[in-house]
């Protein structure tokens, strides 16, 4: 049997930003997969995704050069319009026509709507090289930018940088695809400066070899070269190590084309600043990777990643040296010119930086945040955490004032890092010290929550206010916008609460920060809606949804559950979902599940019928010896599922309940609920509303899955 040919698509153009790439490379490799697929060109088609900073490309292995004919059954039109005194009629010559078939194949079939004339049809399969050149342009065009550009005059395509070139391969046939004014061939670019010049690829499978002699590697390739170069380059200062940064790594790979390493080095004075102040100069400036000595103590070295294969004459290294020098002058004459001013003496200042323009200034959110801290220490105090509370004041007066500061302005990452720094330097104390290099985190899931209890707050108290701040202001993310990283600053809240265990409620969080706005300027502004308090609820059942589902790896179904039952208490919500989680997989846990949710489609189906339950069970009203007996085992099994709960011995009030299942089981084996005697169905429609009412406290066991 003859192989199927490969199919390779290469979109070269002008250097991509890095950032962007790897998003990009993924989404044309979907959207080519799905074309596949949806014009049975492969069922489940094998494509890798290639990309470097100034191509994204996707090769598909093995798709049919052709589409398989089809026979399908084609509807015309009613049957009383196609015949007339059982002739066909001009529709039913036309319809003929249509599908270019004999009269004689138009048969009758029935339909829901009447009787209809109908032919089966056989379609004849398109070739491959007529529908990718036909499709792939509006593909193309399809690919999401988080910016994009024109760059021809007069014409419509948008893409991120130009399009300079493009390959489009069937095998070895090239396939005329189009887009941006330009015209798919069979030729490639190499490196920039190692190859720079066109480059044959002879068969769409051969491509990445092609590659690798124009001296460009795919992204596998160059993270390995990478690591290894950076391993090679280390070994030449005993005892060093590059320090390991995943998000870097990223960054270099998608920079380069064939990359290799350089050791470069800086003078040990500088090391007097802070090992924050240089690790980002050196990463987020210079994407230089830092060196550790064995202690894990930052060395007078970096590590850069050339678009080359070498330094030999150290031209290159002397270059990133002396920027780096500069860099690094600049940083120290910031840190001293900062010190002039102390953090205390810059409160004031923040009335000239805004934080929101209906919101006010960085002053005005101080004060708001500083009283906020206020009320989530009195909340946490009362439920026996202590905490300190003076250090807390001075942190949360102190946290936005390195917004001032010029080694902030120059070096925005560092944020909150400085003002810290800053803290511990004009000797304020090391819990306020910390507390103020803290306040942002987490910055996303996988980062780690403040430190101290202080600093927990101090975070809590400044994310809320700029929640509740903007959900007034009408500022709701919707979809993937989220212009003020709402989303990330609701996750940080609920993160921290869980991890430090803090005995408060998301509505406490919130009605607190709320509160902090009344009489303000800002609550001027609010346009506060009906729903305005329940889409807050709604936010953050989400985030918390989020984290236990995606950060602590929860089940849906458990999620739901526990979720069901209250989503306000993030702690005791993720000690529910711990229980649960447990005790799912028991035989009596999941008959209990498919037995609630029985009741609740009872009671619901009730309700449909303006059937109510008696407003109190009467025992007595009972009838069968299986509803007596669950009846009598209710109270006392609520009693003690309640005293568990409210010891949060949750595991075990689960398994309490589980004990019912006999009792359950006999009801809806020997009960009828929906009986013509009013009263009777009301006392069994009471009695199952009990149940759930009285069980549902540590998870709707309705939400559970079962087999």
């Amino acid at each position: 049997m003859q192989k199927m040919p490969d199919f390779l698509l290469e979109i070269g153009t002008e250097e991509i930003p890095a950032r962007m790439i790897n998003p990009a490379r993924e989404e044309l490799a979907r959207r080519l997969s799905d074309l596949l697929t949806r014009e049975r060109l492969a069922s489940n088609p094998a494509i890798e995704a290639i990309s470097t900073p100034r191509r994204l490309a996707v090769l598909a292995r093995e798709i049919a050069a052709k589409q398989p004919d089809i026979t399908e059954q084609v509807q015309g039109p009613a049957a009383k319009i196609a015949f007339k005194d059982g002739q066909p009629t001009p529709a039913a010559h036309a319809f003929a026509k249509k599908w270019d078939i004999d009269i004689s194949q138009v048969e009758r079939i029935s339909t829901p709507k009447g009787e209809y004339i109908a032919a089966n049809v056989t379609k004849k399969g398109r070739t491959a090289v007529e529908i990718l050149s036909e499709s792939l342009p509006k593909e193309i065009a399809g690919l999401y930018w988080a910016k994009n550009m024109y760059w021809r005059a007069k014409s419509a395509e948008r893409f991120v940088r130009p399009v300079r070139w493009m390959v489009a391969l069937l095998g070895g046939e090239m396939v005329p695809v189009e887009f941006g004014g330009v015209m798919a061939s069979a030729n490639t670019r190499g490196h920039r400066l190692l190859n720079n010049g066109t480059v044959a690829v002879e068969r769409a499978e051969t491509y990445t070899e092609a590659l690798g002699r124009a001296k460009v590697l795919t992204q596998g390739e160059r993270e390995h070269v990478v690591r290894k170069s950076l391993d090679a380059e280390t070994r030449k200062v005993a005892g060093a190590r590059w320090r390991e940064d995943k998000e870097l790594l990223e960054t270099v790979v998608n920079l380069t084309e064939f990359p290799s390493a350089l050791l470069g080095s800086f003078d040990r004075e500088y090391l007097s600043l802070p090992e924050e102040v240089l690790v980002t100069v050196m990463r987020d400036h210079q994407k230089y990777f830092a060196v550790e000595d064995a202690s894990g103590k930052l060395a007078p070295y970096f590590l850069a990643i050339l678009n080359t294969d070498g330094d030999p004459d150290g031209i290159i290294r002397h270059g990133h040296e002396r920027v780096l020098r500069a860099r690094f002058n600049d940083a120290r004459f910031f840190w001293d010119t900062d010190q002039k001013t102390l953090l205390r003496e810059r409160v004031e200042m923040l009335k000239a930086v805004t934080f929101q323009k209906d919101l006010g200034s960085y002053y005005e959110k101080t004060e708001r945040v500083v009283k906020l801290c206020g009320a989530i220490s009195d909340l946490l105090s009362h439920a026996g955490i202590k905490l300190e509370y003076d250090p807390l004041m001075e942190a949360a007066r102190l946290a936005k004032t390195d917004l001032t500061t010029e080694l902030v302005k120059e070096f925005t990452e560092l944020q909150g890092i400085v003002g810290g720094l800053y803290a511990r330097h004009q000797k304020l104390g090391e819990t306020v010290a910390t507390a103020i290099y803290d306040q942002y985190k987490p910055s996303s899931m996988e980062d780690s929550v403040p430190r101290t209890i202080e600093g927990a707050v101090l975070a809590i108290a400044d994310k809320a206010d700029s929640v509740a701040g903007m959900f007034a202001l009408g500022l709701i993310p919707s979809g993937s916008k989220d212009p003020f990283a709402l989303r990330r600053q609701a996750n940080g809240i609920v993160k921290t609460v869980a991890e430090h265990r803090l005995p408060i409620t998301l509505s406490a969080i919130f009605e607190a920060a709320a509160s902090r706005f009344a009489g303000t300027e800002a609550e001027k502004k609010f346009s506060r809606t009906a729903g305005h308090e329940t889409a807050i609820r709604s936010f953050f059942r989400e985030r918390l949804e989020f984290y236990l589902r995606d950060t602590l790896g929860f089940a849906y179904d458990v999620v739901n559950a526990v979720l069901a039952a209250g989503a306000d208490d993030v702690v005791d919500a993720v000690a529910r979902a711990r229980a649960v989680s447990k005790v799912r997989q028991s035989e009596d846990f999941e008959h209990i599940s498919v037995a609630f949710k029985r009741m609740k489609n009872i009671l619901r189906q009730a309700a449909e019928k303006g059937i109510k339950p008696a407003e109190a069970l009467n025992s007595s009203a009972l009838q069968e010896a299986e509803e007596q007996t669950l009846a009598s085992q209710l109270s006392q099994a609520a009693a003690e599922v309640a005293r568990l709960r409210e010891g949060k011995n949750y595991e075990q009030a689960l398994t309490e309940i589980s004990k019912l299942r006999p009792s359950i089981d006999a009801f809806f084996d020997k009960v009828m609920v929906m009986v013509d005697d009013e009263q009777l169905r009301a006392n069994r429609l009471a009695l199952l509303q009990s149940l759930l009412h009285d069980f549902s406290t540590v998870a709707d066991f309705s939400e559970i899955v079962t087999q």
